[in-house]
Order: C-alpha cells, then structure tokens, then sequence
C-alpha cells in the first residue's frame, strides 16, 4: 500500500519544489485538497490525518497551528517552518549533522527541517566544534549569499517585474538588526554557546546559496592548515551522497559563484586559505539541499526508501 503524502502549503515555493519531486513518483499517493478549500480548518484537518506523512510548508504560526490538528498516532511530520527547529521532541533533519542523525530521522515521528542558511553554517562549524577543533565559546561572523526565491513569492514576484527598482539589480544585505529566524539553530546545533554575527546577502538570481565562515587559524588553536582541514572533512562526510568535499586549491578562473548548484540537491564543501587564514565554504541550492531536497530525503529517510530517491545529484 502506497504511503499517503499531503503538501500543507503547497502553493508557497518550498511545497511547489517539494510537490515537483514527489509528482512523478509512483510509489507515493498524494493528497490534494481542493483550491477552495486549502484554507478551511475543517477540511486541512481532514486531509492532515489522512496523510501518513505530512509536509507543512507554511508561516510559523499556521505550522503550530496544523500540528495541533493531528489527532491521531499514524502522521508523520516534516516541518519546513522555523518553528520547531529547536523544540523538544523534533528532530533536525539533517542527516549528516553527526553519527546516529539518520537513524533518528527514519524513526522519527516529528522532524523540523532546517534552515538554508543554517544547512550551510552548521555543515561547517558543527564537525569543528565536535572534534575540539573550535571552541564552543568561538565568536563566529558567517558570510551568505542567496538567490531571491528564499525570500518567498513577494521577493519572486518583485525581482521578476520588468519595471522593478534599479536597487535589486545589486546584492543587497538585509537581516541588518543582527535578530535573524535561523540563529537559534545555528547556535544549537552546532555546540556553540553563543550565537554567530550573520551577515546575509540577497543576489539578483532565483536560486543557489554560498555560506562562508572565515577564521584565523590560530582560533583553531594553532593546530590546524587548510589541507589538515580539508582532510577532516572528507573524514566526517565520508560516504555521504548529499555532501561533497572539493579538492584543494582555487577555482581556475579566482571566483567561486555562489548560483553554480542551482537545479541540485546535494551540498559542496571548500576550504580555501593560507598559513594565517581560512574560509569555509558551503554551496548549495537554497531551494535544494536548503530546503525542499532536504525534506524529500528527509521523508525518503522515514519511509525506508533510498534516500536520494526522486533528488537531482
């Protein structure tokens, strides 16, 4: 028998991506409430305790909300939302986080998926703090560029307007009050007991992400080179699919375009640097493995299929 799915937001840009990986799989039956009715309690409720498997894809408040509607043991969650990243009882959904993620994600009855600028710091710094390589107590700047589809259907619908503000032709920082919703899980979840100075940058392009945390090297207690650092990842990311350390060494041309992985689902690691400084780099596509190609290998995960089934790697 056919898992039963149901996209709870499937309008939004993480439920139309997750919806276009799961639409042309036969081994998954999806629910699909009626256009006029996708905002009735009633029927939401309905649909959310038919599902074996429920994706919400939706603002914080309607995802506590549509939790609260599940009545019943069987429905299983994956919530796309920040609003239970760091809540008891749910589990991240990144599978490489450390030894034994997987196994709690497929066992899982409730699993918040992460952040797309959370996916990028923490593959990072999470394997430097747990080896001892960095202290907890590090004060950390992260850098971030993103395409404008993270942004949500308002930022898509002003970057594809012919007649839009010259201002959008540039990057542009925002998140300036330093109070950004993916701190708490940047902190959390890699050890660190405070959180980072995040720096985020929305770029004239729909999709692809480049996370970047420098360092000095003697913040690593002297120990450490860019190779030795490299070589620590490749160890903590072996035999990950979704996870790919690049080989040492600059890009031929000197640059390193942070929308390269747009289209994919898995996640490029880099270190790059000299005797004195490093810069860590994650790449990855913001609506891929930061956001709706996570949650399908989430789900992949906790119905025992392979998991980089229906992904583009």
């Amino acid at each position: 028998m056919k898992p039963k799915i149901y996209i709870d937001g499937k309008e939004g840009t993480t439920g139309l991506q997750i919806y276009e990986r799961l639409g042309s799989r036969d081994d998954l039956e999806l629910l699909l409430i009626d256009e006029d009715k996708r905002k009735d309690p009633a029927e939401r409720k309905k649909f959310l305790n038919a599902a074996d498997l429920v994706f919400l894809c939706l603002p914080d408040a309607a995802a506590k909300e549509a939790v609260a509607m599940i009545e019943n043991a069987h429905t299983r969650v994956i919530d796309a939302s920040t609003a239970h990243r760091t809540a008891p009882g749910w589990d991240y959904g990144l599978p490489e986080l450390t030894a034994g993620q997987r196994q709690k994600i497929a066992q899982s009855a409730r699993v918040a998926n992460p952040g797309c600028y959370a996916t990028g710091f923490i593959t990072l710094v999470r394997p430097l703090v747990e080896r001892g390589i960095l202290s907890p107590d590090s004060r950390l700047t992260v850098h971030a560029l993103s395409g404008y589809t993270g942004a949500g259907k308002k930022a898509i619908a002003q970057y594809g307007d012919p007649s839009r503000n010259p201002e959008l032709d540039s990057p542009r920082q925002y998140g300036l009050g330093l109070t950004h919703k993916h701190l708490p899980e940047m902190a959390a979840l890699t050890g660190l007991s405070r959180k980072p100075l995040f720096n985020p940058i929305i770029c004239d392009y729909p999709q692809g992400m480049a996370v970047s945390v420098p360092l000095f090297l003697d913040q690593l207690g002297g120990r450490m080179t860019p190779d030795r650092l490299r070589e620590l990842y490749m160890e903590f990311y072996q035999n990950q699919r979704m996870i790919r350390v690049q080989p040492a060494g600059e890009p031929a041309d000197g640059f390193l375009g942070a929308n390269n992985m747009a289209g994919r689902d898995d996640l490029e690691i880099f270190v790059c640097g000299n005797a004195e400084q490093v810069v860590l780099i994650s790449r990855f596509d913001n609506l891929g493995k930061g956001a709706s190609g996570a949650a399908v290998q989430n789900m992949n995960l906790m119905l025992g299929y392979p998991e980089t089934l229906g992904l583009q790697l």
